[in-house]
């Protein structure tokens, strides 16, 4: 187990209370971040239906998936062995039966079918056929939507959990680094992300790393307007800039971090831009403490690129930590008008204002932990766009 037992056993109650605030008897919980921290599970395992079934009136939660994969929940969880309940491969990818069907049954077994069941109707991981299962299966339940009940108990960090945030802010101070280094003239997109992998997933001599929730998110030339794109086999280009968007992962908690790469003396109006998104991001930290509301945070951006005549719609940041694919963030508090979370030392945030323009775009960011007096940036590395003055590469001589 990566945690104390105590430490699960609290997360369990506090999970509970809210359970009790929201009329919640039974909790189903298909999200593997929300798995993950109230039982330890760990496994590429939710690409097929799995659940951990938290019980009002239970010590421990039950786990249930394949069958193939109850080892895996002996071997990362805290639990007992007879809460780990797991089904045949004959619910796998069939027309005449469902792994909902199976949930329903446990649930009735435990005395639950018709109680009021609490589900992530939300989650990526639980499908419209899901919940029509399970409703068929369950016709004198009640059903509810509780879809981040878990993540807002996630939302305030214990200090094992700070630390590995930290650990995972040295790997990606190396595999940013190794990204910088990786984005040359003639060099391809593909090759880059290949050096990003390896040094995120390598980490230091200390720690190895984990996969990230994310790919590595590459950007280049013209596709720096927009800020999802992957990587391609074409080459960087002298005179171009390239978007660096990747996150340290260890234990599955996470470190964002994003810059902006110039091959070349860059467009001054995007050098401006850049000045002026690390001038926001310093003013936006600077107030970061302990009792202010989280929409302070953006005020305080949105006043200096205002008073550079820029203006920016989208949020600037969400709180993140522990998560799987296809996404780091907690879908909990975002950084943007109107957001009166208050803030607690040891909420964790990736601030990431970038500026997308027509044709060219810029990015920089930080993930950072509220500390008691302010706030702590876990990754160490130059805030400013990265420029390189480089020599062609011919992307065929190099592997000669």
């Amino acid at each position: 187990m990566l945690f104390s037992h105590n430490e699960y056993t609290n997360r369990l109650q506090r999970t509970k209370e809210r359970m009790e605030e929201a009329g919640v008897d039974v909790l189903l919980l298909t999200n593997p971040s929300n798995i993950n921290y109230l039982s330890g599970y760990d496994g590429w395992t939710f690409y097929v239906d799995q659940m951990l079934l938290v019980f009002s009136d239970e010590k421990q939660p039950v786990w249930v998936g394949r069958l193939m994969d109850a080892k895996a929940a002996k071997l990362t969880t805290w639990l007992d062995d007879d809460n780990i309940i797991p089904y045949g491969d004959k619910y796998i990818h069939s027309s005449v039966r469902h792994p909902m069907e199976f949930v329903g049954d446990v649930l009735t077994q435990f005395g639950y079918g018709t109680k009021r069941i609490g589900l992530e109707m939300e989650s990526y991981y639980f499908s419209a056929l899901c919940y029509e299962k399970l409703r068929n299966r369950l016709p004198d339940a009640t059903f509810l939507d509780a879809s981040l009940l878990v993540n807002w108990v996630r939302l305030i960090k214990s200090d094992l959990e700070i630390e590995y945030m930290k650990t995972a802010g040295k790997i990606v101070e190396k595999g940013m680094t190794s990204a910088i280094d990786a984005i040359q003239s003639g060099a391809r997109q593909c090759d880059a992300a290949g050096s990003i992998y390896q040094s995120l997933i390598s980490g230091t001599k200390e720690f190895g790393g984990d996969y990230p929730a994310i790919v590595p998110l590459i950007p280049t030339g013209e596709g720096t307007s927009t800020p999802h794109l992957t990587w391609t086999d074409r080459s960087f280009k002298h005179g171009e800039m390239t978007i660096i968007e990747i996150a340290g992962c260890y234990n599955r908690y996470h470190s964002p971090l994003a810059r902006t790469v110039s091959l070349g003396k860059p467009d001054p109006r995007m050098e401006y831009v850049s000045n002026v998104v690390v001038e926001g991001i310093n003013a936006a930290l600077d107030i970061v403490k302990p009792g202010i509301y989280v929409e302070e945070i953006e005020a305080a951006w949105r006043n200096v690129i205002s008073r550079h005549g820029i203006e920016k719609e989208s949020r600037i940041g969400y709180a993140m930590g522990l998560s799987y694919p296809p996404d780091w963030g907690e879908h909990t508090v975002s950084i943007r008008e109107g957001d009166k979370t208050v803030l607690q030392p040891n909420m964790t945030f990736h601030m990431i204002p970038g500026i997308w323009l027509d044709d060219s775009g810029v990015e920089l960011s930080e993930s950072f932990r509220v500390t008691n007096e302010g706030c702590e940036v876990l990754a160490d590395f130059p805030r400013e766009l990265v420029v390189k003055e480089d020599g062609y590469i011919d992307p065929w001589n190099q592997y000669a």
